[in-house]
């Protein structure tokens, strides 16, 4: 079957599942493996648990007319989604880089949703399973659409825009993620500029940051929209820094403060009032989107905990993240407590990568340090700190502790889980 006569049956069936423990009734199941799963064992319960059909690539589970053979599961996914995705004339906008991805898209989708129907990635649906899950989930009268792309490896990125064909796309940065798989900062560069080569080909335009020189010299060649506080950008906008959260200032002065926690936030912020002001959003509703918007699942937030103001930045982590967030935690005045999380995937570079760290917490000489993981535990000879093997350990040390008063940063990579340190 290919992929426009599965879409005859997805425009009656528009549910996908992929767990065959979550089947909704009347949805299409796709069979999809893993290393430790093969989801076309389970094609016979999903129909039986109410789903509509099965589609699956081993002619052993065929059972009746609801089961849909296909050559790979996988690419039969991907096919549809790229299928759906091109039924729309619309802004389609992938957002891909190293930090930032999804605070960017989210504030993207708060600005442009003033003003249009826009649909944008449900949390952090990325990767070659999360892209096409997302464009299967966009509306018919969608009016934009915000796609975000993440990679652990070359030329994931390219694969995945040829899936989402964005016209619009932008990159948030290069910086040290997912090195492990990438191989070096080179490597990372030449993964987030495939976004570039996508839109080269295609002739879509990309949104740039004039303040991160590696991207304007691999963008060089395309159609641009560049923004930042550089003088002759097409958007020119300043950092306005308040307290603990980023704000951004217009050229007429004007200024949004945040929610966000860590003045780095304000590229983010950027990014998003240049997409909008691109789009013709009013200034005044780009103003009141920024000022809004409210992070969540651990990003950038600010928690008011026993007495202490914490910045709970604990989804996720690499060298670069960790600098920023760092930097910009001790422009705070008073009393501070970092309590940093072990950074993964970083392959044969964690060890001097987490050593770069301590380094860099030396210089900062916040009043309380606290480290979470094996990774870090190895250079306990270096610093003077608090060393724990996992946030449970954390845990138990920071109840037993009165920062009232304080500010307190949480930061590490999804894994350590540090958000558990005030659950």
């Amino acid at each position: 079957m290919n992929a426009a006569t599965l879409y005859e049956v997805y425009k009656k069936h528009p549910i996908i599942c992929t767990d065959s423990r979550a089947i909704q009734a009347g949805c299409i199941f796709f069979a999809l493996k893993g290393e430790r799963f093969n989801g076309n064992v389970f094609a016979a319960q999903a129909l039986q648990d109410g789903a509509a059909f099965a589609v699956i690539d081993e002619p052993e589970y065929l059972m009746d007319e609801r089961t849909i053979l296909v050559p790979d599961v996988l690419k039969a996914l991907q096919q549809l989604a790229h299928h759906h995705r091109m039924q729309f004339k619309i802004p389609f906008i992938a957002v891909c880089g190293s930090n930032g991805k999804t605070t960017s898209k989210e504030l993207m989708h708060a600005v442009l949703s003033t003003t249009y129907k826009t649909f944008a990635t449900p949390g952090n649906l990325n990767n070659h399973i999360g892209v096409p899950l997302t464009l299967l989930g966009i509306p018919n009268d969608a009016e934009m659409a915000i796609i975000e792309i993440g990679a652990n490896h070359l030329h994931e990125t390219y694969a995945l825009c040829k899936i989402a064909a964005p016209n619009y796309g932008v990159v948030t940065n290069n910086g040290k993620d997912h090195l492990e798989g990438f191989g070096s900062i080179e490597g990372v560069r030449k993964a987030n500029a495939e976004l570039y080569q996508y839109l080269h080909e295609t002739g879509g335009i990309a949104f740039v940051n004039s303040n991160q020189p590696d991207l304007m010299e691999d963008s060089a060649s395309l159609k641009r929209f560049v923004y930042g506080d550089t003088p002759g950008t097409d958007f020119f906008c300043q950092s306005e820094p308040h307290n603990v959260f980023a704000g951004l200032k217009f050229s007429d002065g004007k200024v949004a403060i945040s929610q966000l926690a860590g003045t780095f936030n304000w590229l983010n912020m950027a990014l998003a009032a240049a997409v909008g002001h691109y789009f013709h959003v009013t200034q005044e509703k780009i103003i009141q989107a920024l000022q809004a918007y409210q992070p969540r699942l651990n990003r950038s937030q600010v928690i008011n905990f026993r007495g202490a103001t914490l910045i709970m930045d604990a989804y996720n982590a690499n060298p670069s993240s960790m600098e920023y967030a760092l930097r910009s935690f001790m422009q705070i005045p008073g009393k501070k407590c970092v309590i940093l999380g072990d950074m993964l995937e970083l392959g044969e570079y964690a060890a001097t990568e987490h050593k770069a760290i301590i380094h860099l917490v030396k210089e900062l000489s916040p009043d309380v340090v606290v480290f979470v993981g094996s990774e870090f535990n190895r250079w306990k000879q270096k610093i003077n700190a608090h060393f724990f093997e996992n946030a449970t350990q954390t845990a138990a040390w920071f109840k037993q502790q009165d920062f009232t008063g304080w500010h307190v940063l949480l930061k590490g990579s999804r894994g350590v889980k540090l958000e558990r340190v005030v659950e």
